[in-house]
């Protein structure tokens, strides 16, 4: 139970005088080895659960003032156990927040915190803090970076926020210096969550929050946000979004607004609208806008509020310095992400594969790998499961580790920036009645290298549907409990195969996911240019019209140097190029995921693995919790023909787990779901 002991204290204190708030914890009111959330009525963990593995603990190991602070070290693979919160006593939606804390990142580690928008943990993350072991410190809400920047290690340093929730503004200082302010795609924020991810080691200490509400005027416009326009490639077309708020008691029925960027300049009347006091409207403007090089300001205001000027100008005008970055000359980058139809979290995968196509179009390759249904090519699938830990996660350029794809912009914009060794263009020929379809790569080396450079082909379709139940997409988001996700929260779990279009999906590869080794034999001085062939029989269900064609360089370090993807038609158009052979295949309906499967997924009690084995295989399976744990592990020797194998849930806590069928010398790897 939770002490009252620190209503005595006055180290540690939170106050609430009408409209403000306030709280400070310098942690020298408790004793070392004291669990804070044991011992302050303010701090929590995650579960509510104080004084045990997701609390933490104070230390005089370091301390920025007095003798003690608090520590955070991620002892799970998937980290944590710790787990702490600090509420901010409700959801705060207008006003002025301002946070602050000192930290020290132990040398070659990191750290991580977020802030949550909802007084229920875990519904909708409002940010998210990155303070990465390169020593770069990231803001990102809903997956977009929104601020980059820089951190010490091995010191102590104060972060602080200045956030104006009322027009969304946030500033973000480091040892008490301006390092960029945006506007946050949720304004929102509820509370504090310390979540030290896997080899994180840092000390938090003099923690403070303020909090000032704000009184409203009779009439008041607010320009709060400008939308897509704060990430960005240099000569990209967008479509930039304006956000306003009603900040005053009256309801506005009209308005003005108006955009200046790079000697671009749009304005848009809006009317016959009904926006209540303390509500937003977005505003799609009409006209793109062309992202320039360099640091230039975008200068959004909104005017002639209910056909007149509002009662409070200072916030009818909002800016952004934009600096958009520069892709590298002839990059493109490849995004392969790990997804199943059983996976009840992988339509978050496939909402942000669509958003980062849709945004970055010609830059960006998404490949869609699927694990254990219908659309599974079963090398692709084994391969890239060696790369990750569960689904849905992914490879960004095979660089870097693996992410969420709610992460996959991040280093998708650091990877645009590499300058690649080769550039590749891509021929086809297509015979519409045996469904042949050759492909031509061919790299052109820009400068001189030398080393294992090896190269790939992948065909990938986009409105992939099917009509049997195994088509059908498990939804965790379903009624919204797990928050917003691209409009799955009002679709049902599972959504039904007809209700499901699949884009990216991963048909086939060759020669192999590493390429064919040693493919540009010796060293290649700038202009050599090799092309390779290879040959494809599509079966009669695939669309040729949605096959993308996609080649891939592949560098010695295992990183994809670059790629390219075309059409069928627009590889006719650019030609087939006569080259070295890379690999002759009859494309063929994958078997193997129809030979198990998992269900019920989500389960209570038990789940049971279906397997249907033309031959005799060696089984065996393994279920690990989501820290790592083996919770269970069988094998069942040698099995044939069709059965049933159950999974035992009843003792297990609710929650993630992976289960792992080994059939022979195939792995695959399912996400299971205990509720």
């Amino acid at each position: 139970m939770k002490k009252s002991l620190l209503l005595l204290i006055a180290f540690a204190f939170t106050t609430l005088l009408g409209n403000a708030q306030s709280f400070s914890d310098d942690f020298e009111s408790y004793n070392a080895g004291d669990y804070i959330g044991e011992n302050n009525a303010t701090w929590t963990t995650w579960s509510g659960t104080e004084g045990g593995t997701e609390d933490t603990q104070v230390t005089t190991a370091q301390a920025h003032s007095g003798t003690k602070s608090v520590y955070y070290a991620s002892t799970a693979t998937t980290g944590g156990p710790q787990d702490c919160v600090l509420p901010f006593g409700g959801e705060l939606t207008v006003g002025q927040f301002n946070f602050e804390m000192w930290m020290y990142v132990n040398s070659g580690t990191g750290a991580y915190f977020n802030f949550q928008a909802d007084n229920t943990i875990g519904t909708t993350w409002a940010l998210d803090t990155y303070f990465n072991t390169d020593l770069t410190l990231q803001f990102t809400s809903g997956g977009g970076l929104q601020l980059e920047t820089t951190y010490p290690q091995g010191e102590w340093f104060k972060l602080r926020m200045e956030n104006n929730l009322s027009t969304n503004s946030w500033e973000v200082f480091v040892n008490d210096a301006s390092q960029g302010s945006f506007s946050n795609g949720e304004v929102v924020i509820a509370s504090m969550d310390i979540f030290p991810l896997t080899g994180n080691q840092f000390y938090v200490d003099d923690v403070n929050y303020e909090y000032t509400g704000y009184t409203q005027p009779q009439l008041n416009g607010a320009m709060t946000s400008i939308i897509d326009m704060s990430s960005g490639l240099v000569g990209q077309s967008v479509t930039p979004s304006l956000q306003v708020r009603n900040l005053g008691l009256t309801a506005i029925n009209s308005f003005a607004v108006t955009l200046d960027y790079n000697g671009q300049s749009h304005s848009m009347d809006i009317t016959g609208i009904n926006l209540a006091p303390l509500a937003f409207y977005t505003v799609v403007l009409d006209q793109d806008f062309t992202l320039g090089a360099g640091t230039q300001t975008a200068t959004a205001t909104i005017s002639n509020v209910n056909g007149g000027a509002d009662n409070d100008a200072m916030d009818d005008l909002k800016t952004l310095e934009i600096t958009p970055i520069q892709p590298a000359l002839g990059k493109k980058v490849v995004a392969e992400e790990g997804t199943g139809t059983w996976c009840p979290w992988c339509v978050r995968g496939a909402v942000f594969m669509e958003l980062l196509s849709d945004r970055y179009d010609e830059f960006y390759v998404g490949i869609a790998v699927h694990n254990a249904d219908p659309m599974t090519v079963t090398e692709y699938d084994a391969a890239i499961g060696g790369f990750i830990t569960g689904y849905p996660s992914g490879l960004v350029d095979r660089a870097g580790g693996e992410f969420d794809p709610s992460q996959f912009e991040i280093p998708f914009l650091e990877r645009i920036q590499t300058t690649p060794m080769t550039f590749i263009q891509n021929g086809a020929t297509w015979n519409a009645v045996t469904r042949e379809l050759q492909v031509s790569a061919m790299a052109t080396f820009q400068q001189t290298v030398s080393g294992n450079y090896r190269m790939a082909v992948v065909l990938t379709e986009d409105g992939v549907t099917g009509t049997t139940t195994d088509y059908a997409q498990a939804n965790a988001y379903a009624g919204g409990a797990n928050g917003e996700m691209g409009g799955y929260e009002i679709l049902p779990s599972p959504v039904p195969a007809s209700q499901m279009v699949y884009d990216h999906v991963a048909r086939a590869i060759t020669p192999s996911f590493d390429g064919l080794n040693n493919a540009f034999t010796g060293a290649q001085n700038a202009g050599n240019a090799t092309a390779y062939n290879t040959t494809f029989t599509l079966p009669a269900e695939w669309d040729e019209n949605n096959v993308h064609i996609v080649a891939m360089v592949i560098a010695p370090d295992g990183t994809i140097d670059n790629a390219e993807s075309v059409t069928i038609a627009q590889g006719v158009e650019n030609g087939y190029i006569a080259g070295l052979v890379l690999g002759q295949n009859e494309v063929v309906e994958s078997t193997f995921e129809k030979q198990i499967q998992l269900y019920p997924n989500p389960a209570t009690d038990n789940s049971f693995i279906n397997l249907n084995l033309n031959n005799n295989e060696k089984v065996t399976v393994t279920v690990m919790s989501a820290d790592g744990k083996i919770v269970a592990d069988k094998s069942y020797g040698e099995l044939n023909g069709n059965m049933r194998l159950p999974i035992n849930l009843s003792g297990l806590s609710n929650g993630l787990y992976l289960v792992k069928v080994m059939i022979g010398e195939q792995l695959t790897t399912m996400t299971l779901v205990k509720e």
